[in-house]
């Protein structure tokens, strides 16, 4: 089913082509290490931040929620205006594009030319209450590569123009390292079936479990970022991106 979805989707989809970071409208989807930076990305406790300051593009807007996961439950439903703050059935990376879609439609966002997901840490961290999410199935989004399949498709047609960029959780020590890098894993084989860029915080941010948990240096709570680690992640995303830039200059 997803196979047809993406051959049809992606003979419209068409990431910026030759543009340089001061012509890209931004748009950031995640959890609470994106939330933390404030929906206009000016708080320095949240990595979107720091990679607002870096690259310096037109604009750049986050609808990240904290508590938010990837997979979805037998209860999610569609719902634009929940902000719990913590897990729950709807709050979800879903229900942040169809926020993006109704500001988008509302004329109070400008469709984005580069849009970034940060996010898997919940999933990983209340595993309990997302007990299929490593699931290898495509079929179900209660499972990680399902529902990460169905967002990008989402966003394909609602911004067949963006470029998608997939950001995986770093190391925390709420959850198993090898876990996170299981997400990581997970994550990472989507991208590469719809052929979009993976930034893996699990192996290059400076967030390390192992050292969090002899003292807190890069989070303040061995999970979220302090300010120190929230620079080095938004200047590391901000360095990828770049990248990806320059490298779609070329095709």
């Amino acid at each position: 089913m997803y196979s047809l979805l993406f051959t049809l989707l992606s003979l419209f989809y068409s990431p910026f082509p030759h543009q340089s970071s001061s012509e890209i409208d931004v748009v950031i989807l995640g959890d609470s290490n994106t939330w933390l930076g404030g929906d206009d990305c000016s708080k320095p406790k949240g990595w979107n931040t720091w990679f607002k300051e870096a690259l310096k593009p037109r604009s750049c807007c986050s609808y990240a929620r904290s508590g938010a996961t990837w997979t979805h439950t037998p209860n999610t439903q569609r719902d634009t205006k929940e902000n719990i703050g913590t897990l729950g059935d709807n709050n979800v990376i879903m229900n942040q594009i169809c926020r993006l879609e109704e500001a988008i439609n509302e004329g109070s966002q400008v469709k984005p030319s580069l849009i970034l997901i940060a996010a898997g840490t919940n999933d990983v961290w209340f595993k309990n209450k997302r007990p299929h999410a490593f699931e290898p199935t495509e079929f179900s989004l209660e499972s990680l590569q399902g529902i990460v399949d169905y967002c990008c498709l989402k966003l394909f047609r609602l911004c067949p123009q963006a470029q998608v960029v997939l950001i995986t959780p770093m190391q925390t020590i709420q959850a198993d390292t090898a876990d996170i890098h299981r997400a990581g894993d997970i994550i990472e084989a989507r991208g590469q079936y719809f052929h979009i860029p993976v930034i893996r915080l699990d192996y290059h941010s400076d967030v390390k479990s192992q050292n969090e948990q002899q003292a807190f240096k890069y989070t303040y709570d061995g999970t979220h970022t302090s300010e120190l680690g929230a620079r080095s992640n938004g200047y590391y995303i901000a360095q990828q991106v770049r990248a990806i830039i320059e490298q779609s200059k070329h095709e």
